[in-house]
């Protein structure tokens, strides 16, 4: 599994997993607030480096050169 998410990327994608569930535990309960776990994606992907959909359209955000 090779890294395709940047430095920048990587903290724009924690900031909005965060956000997202802080809405999900602690905003006012709207019926909506389920959709706030849809932040664990993003920082699944920031903190492993990887992302699934990166991979699929070809698309990297890291400077490292590919072999």
């Amino acid at each position: 599994m090779t890294t395709n998410v940047g430095s920048i990327d990587r903290v724009v994608r924690i900031v909005i997993g965060l956000a997202l569930l802080w809405y999900a535990l602690f905003a006012a309960p709207t019926g909506y607030n389920w959709i706030g776990w849809i932040g664990v994606v993003p920082l699944i992907t920031a903190l492993v480096g990887n992302c699934p959909l990166y991979s699929i359209l070809g698309v990297s955000t890291c400077p490292v050169k590919r072999a």
